[in-house]
């Protein structure tokens, strides 16, 4: 069992809102991830949703602006959330840019050096986290669901595309649903994956789709006020893949909403109800 260092606690909700460390094993560095424990956790296992945040955010993003923790306390879902990627690895140009590196993890297992060594953030989301969350706190099994916004939402989608079974709900706010596509992507894939384009399209949620991979029933929900949307994220193309392969999507756009949390926080309670739905029939 992993040994876990309480960076903070707080009472929220009736629940506890926790910070922890560990020396994770996947990623051979420290990593940081934040739980929220509703208060039926202290009577049994109660259903866990992991949502991955976007570029430059931490740990802490989430769980301080979606303004989520109220309700998880009424439907009595675990929150969690976790760094968007390794810190302080020593690779030279890790801090240079905003958009990739230190805080743009993308959610792969890098293949190319000198990133390989420790940018295996697919692996500590779906393998090492998840067996923490499941074993060290009071969650179900079998009641899992993933989220995420932006490249959050790139890392929800394809994650459990990749993993059939993990995850029993998913949805995204402003995912960008296109990756190949999107200079943001491009240069995540360049350099964690190499320049070789076929080795990117496993990291697609639209290529995914396109190739036979499907998901629970999905919400989706896209600002028309993001500043990202026509070049970087690509909902449309996602969209028509679904809709040609005949996968259940409700894809939502909503007039002068922009990227940022107000937008999420604004939805918040739609995506909780909808996983809330999903998972408590498991």
């Amino acid at each position: 069992m992993r040994t876990l260092e309480i960076r903070s606690q707080h009472l929220c909700f009736g629940g506890i809102q926790g910070f922890y460390q560990h020396d994770s094993k996947a990623i051979g560095l420290p990593m940081r991830f934040s739980v929220y424990q509703p208060p039926q956790a202290l009577y049994g296992p109660v259903p866990v949703l992991f949502f991955l945040a976007g570029l430059t955010c931490t740990e802490e993003t989430f769980m301080i602006k979606a303004g989520a923790q109220r309700l998880a306390a009424e439907y009595g879902l675990m929150l969690v959330s976790m760094d968007t990627s390794p810190r302080e690895t020593g690779i030279a140009g890790e801090t240079d840019d905003w958009d990739f590196g230190a805080g743009a993890g993308f959610y792969v297992d890098a293949t190319q050096t000198p990133w390989s060594r420790f940018y295996r953030m697919e692996s500590y989301v779906t393998q090492e986290l998840r067996e923490i969350i499941l074993t060290q706190f009071s969650a179900a099994r079998n009641q899992v669901g993933i989220f995420g916004h932006s490249m959050g939402g790139h890392g929800a989608l394809t994650l459990a595309l990749r993993n059939p079974g993990m995850y029993q709900s998913v949805s995204a706010f402003a995912p960008i649903a296109a990756p190949m596509h999107s200079p943001w992507g491009q240069k995540a894939f360049r350099h964690y994956l190499g320049n070789q384009q076929e080795n990117w399209r496993e990291s697609d949620a639209t290529v995914l789709i396109e190739g036979g991979r499907r998901l629970p029933a999905l919400l989706i929900d896209q600002g028309l006020n993001d500043p990202f949307l026509a070049e970087q994220l690509h909902p449309d193309r996602f969209e028509a893949a679904c809709r040609k392969a005949g996968q259940a999507l409700n894809m939502r756009r909503h007039d002068d909403y922009d990227h940022g949390y107000y937008f999420i926080s604004t939805f918040m309670a739609d995506h909780l109800k909808h996983h809330w739905d999903m998972l408590k029939s498991e």
